[in-house]
């Protein structure tokens, strides 16, 4: 994508509802001059937001291509067949449902294909990096199946401190013989080795899934190692570092599995497509297949990792002591131990800087105010930012914390932030 500025262009958004308008551009302006650290979040191509808010909006299209529920969807089964295979050439996989709203549509949609309610199915402990969908006694994946979790590897003197604790997850797998054995994480910073889980999932009768809702973009760049052939189900977001439209995806490579994962999302969890958004899904797949999208993974890594050395340097500590991807989850107990993330997010905020607070390994406090902050490297990547703006960013970031919230220091930083997006404007094409 080309990074360049441009002035706002006259919309009929303005004459029609003004109060909307505002808070848009209010928007627009938020996201220019703060750093969007949100390892979930980036900024899309205007070519996918074009497509999202195209006339594809108008139309209900139940059902899939050549067997939809409404005349009309022409136009609209050549937008979603054209996804599906710029999508399966993408990732190497035979089978792709583009319809899901989201990543926990998704997921939803997995569990219903293939447990009952009650069954038994492992993931990994939240906290420790799973998602709400993936187990959670708030979610319908905690109130409807029985998840059972394992853990990370807690002891610091060994190696693979912070990483998924692969003999823990084989115990529990053939103490609990799941159906499904989860893998794919929301705050997990390390690569995840599935031929492993293949080999665990076989040797206790479990089908596997991978959520890399967060590293779908890498993989498809070639800078983590693909869940392909090892997992039966694969499901994603596709924003965060794909940097397409806010949606969901499911792949698999068994056609019966695809049978079944089809009538899970329709009839089984959704009724109509956002076709507006599975545009925005083509477009973002098709931007991902060029060669230039390597090149944009492989900097997300770089970055995560310029970033993680230098906060390291500056005495903060990160879990596992690192990162393999595109995040990293800053132990906030190390640092200063009546510091929460609540706290820490707030203030980074403050000076422009956005991340959000995150548990950590066997955190003793609430979610809603956590030990740690989880950051990310995919949309500064976007904007054009390399190594030596990392270490740039890892200094304010630093200054803020250390802080604790002095204002004259979160003015000034704020400052410095706002130079720093100037430099690295947000894309336009």
């Amino acid at each position: 994508m080309t990074l360049t500025t441009s002035a706002p262009t006259a919309s009929p958004l303005a004459t029609a509802d003004p109060a909307i308008h505002r808070l848009i551009q209010a928007e627009q302006e938020r996201q220019s001059l703060t750093l969007e650290m949100i390892a979930s979040e980036n900024h899309t191509s205007h070519a996918v937001m074009e497509a999202v808010g195209s006339c594809l909006t108008n139309k209900y299209c139940e059902g899939y291509p050549t067997k939809r529920y409404y005349s009309g969807c022409t136009f609209y089964d050549q937008v979603e067949e054209l996804a599906i295979r710029r999508v399966t050439e993408l990732f190497g996989c035979r089978f792709a449902n583009v319809q899901p709203h989201s990543g926990a549509s998704a997921n939803t949609a997995v569990f219903f294909a293939l447990l009952e309610p009650g069954d038994t199915y492992c993931s990994v402990v939240l906290s420790d990096g799973g998602h709400l969908t993936h187990g959670s006694p708030v979610n319908l994946s905690g109130k409807w199946f029985k998840p059972v979790h394992y853990p990370l590897v807690y002891d610091e003197s060994r190696p693979d401190f912070g990483h998924v604790d692969y003999d823990a997850v084989r115990a529990l797998c053939l103490q609990h013989k799941p159906k499904l054995l989860l893998c794919g994480y929301s705050a997990y910073p390390r690569i995840i080795d599935f031929p492993r889980f293949r080999a665990i999932a076989d040797e206790c009768g479990a089908l596997l899934m991978a959520d890399i809702a967060h590293v779908a973009g890498l993989v498809a760049g070639g800078s983590h190692p693909s869940p392909f052939p090892h997992c039966h189900i694969v499901t994603t977001t596709t924003h965060k570092t794909l940097r397409g439209p806010r949606g969901g995806l499911i792949m698999t490579n068994d056609e019966e599995l695809a049978k079944k994962i089809d009538k899970a999302v329709f009839p089984g969890t959704q009724g109509g497509p956002l076709m507006h958004v599975i545009a925005g899904k083509a477009v973002c797949f098709g931007e991902a297949l060029k060669p230039a999208f390597k090149d944009y993974a492989r900097q997300i890594v770089a970055n995560a990792k310029a970033l993680a050395t230098e906060l390291m340097t500056r005495g903060f500590r990160l879990t596992s002591g690192g990162t393999d991807n595109h995040l990293l989850v800053i132990d906030l107990r190390r640092t200063d131990k009546e510091l929460t993330g609540k706290d820490a997010a707030a203030w980074l905020e403050q000076a422009g800087i956005i991340v959000n607070k995150n548990t950590v390994p066997r955190d003793d406090r609430s979610p809603f105010i956590t030990s740690g902050v989880r950051m990310g490297t995919p949309a500064l990547t976007t904007r054009g930012m390399k190594e030596p703006q990392m270490k740039q960013v890892a200094s304010l970031i630093d200054q803020v914390l250390r802080s604790r919230g002095n204002a004259q220091i979160l003015a000034s930083v704020r400052s410095e932030v706002t130079n720093l997006c100037r430099q690295f404007p947000m894309p336009v094409a």
